[in-house]
């Protein structure tokens, strides 16, 4: 078997007579070059699909609990005042004694703003990053990429669980030119071990309040175990994406979740789950305050849904974002091989 010898390179220039384009479909002379052009590559790119962003708080409001905060204040601080004003009156060290109790009370007052504010501040500063980080996704600017992943890294130095993940990803900064890869291996590496603790958080959640209010006696208790229930998800959530919500900050997470669920019609999909709960032929099995339970079990699951977006520093565009199968697989019995085949006859 004869074996062809590779040719060896050439030089040539293109207004040579000698060198014919592969397209024109003319037959080459001998002897001439050959020229296959490259593939053209598509002028339109597909554009990523990032989720929803949440609804921004209205400024309006923000005026509103502004000024009815300084009203509330002040009417406070006369009250005080007199009340340290007639204490004096009535004696000296009754005087000072309300006197320190009010230096107390506006020096742990300090403190307690100090931390509401600094709260406030953090989730700005991540909703920040996550409008930042679908800006620099879009348009793939590289200096917004890296000052996003730089703000995310000086984030993670707080939690020890993502030591390994942030010195791994700080080392890739120099390797990484486009803005969006920089974007989602930040993603990659920092919130993919948070995004499974934040499913396994609202999965147990789910669980709990679908078995406390299918036994629970009164719909009062439903109501108020499901609040707490939700106001602790949220706030574990806060917490573990790098949050630090107070009393403030929860009130203002929590209008953002509700917020969030109403523009992408989550609150409509309760509908479909009853619709799923039917479909698995429960409804004829189970009693009515078990199957309560479990669409408040599906409820709950979809909140904490929304909450990981409202809370996740990024958004979801290199990892799948959680579905409520992924936190509501065990409120919904699966159906054995067993069984199918006679649902079919």
């Amino acid at each position: 078997m004869n074996e062809r010898t590779p040719r060896r390179p050439q030089a040539f220039r293109l207004d040579d007579p000698g060198v014919v384009l592969a397209e024109d479909g003319r037959p080459a002379p001998r002897g001439a070059v050959v020229v296959t052009p490259a593939p053209q590559l598509p002028e339109t790119v597909e554009e990523i699909a990032l989720p929803v962003p949440p609804p921004k708080s209205s400024r309006w409001g923000a005026l509103f609990w502004t000024g009815l905060g300084g009203l509330v204040s002040m009417g406070l601080g006369l009250a005080v005042s007199k009340l340290i004003e007639d204490l004096f009156a009535r004696a000296d060290w009754l005087g000072y004694t309300g006197l320190a109790f009010a230096g107390a009370f506006v020096l742990a007052s300090l403190v307690i703003l100090g931390r509401e504010i600094f709260g406030l501040m953090r989730l700005r500063t991540l909703n920040k990053l996550r409008e930042d980080a679908a800006y620099a996704i879009e348009k793939d600017d590289r200096p917004r990429a890296e000052a996003v992943t730089q703000e995310l890294i000086a984030l993670a130095k707080t939690s020890p669980r993502l030591f390994r993940a942030r010195t791994e990803l700080a080392g890739h900064l120099g390797e990484i030119i486009d803005g969006a890869d920089l974007v989602r291996l930040a993603e990659r590496h920092l919130m993919a071990p948070l995004d499974a603790e934040a499913t396994a958080l609202v999965s147990s959640a789910a669980k709990r309040v679908s078995v406390v209010t299918a036994v629970s006696p009164r719909a009062a208790v439903d109501l108020f175990f499901v609040l707490i229930t939700a106001v602790g998800l949220i706030r574990r959530l806060a917490l573990l994406y790098g949050g630090r919500p107070g009393a403030l900050g929860m009130i203002r997470l929590f209008r953002q979740v509700i917020a969030h669920l109403a523009v992408t019609g989550g609150m409509a999909a309760g509908d479909s789950l009853i619709q799923q709960v039917v479909g698995h032929g429960i409804a004829a099995k189970l009693s009515a305050r078990l199957g309560e339970g479990v669409v408040n079990g599906l409820l709950t699951a979809r909140l904490g849904l929304a909450a990981i977006e409202v809370t996740r520093p990024l958004p979801f565009a290199a990892l799948p974002a959680p579905a409520l199968s992924d936190v509501a697989s065990g409120l919904l019995p699966q159906k054995t091989k067993d069984e199918e085949p006679k649902a079919r006859e």
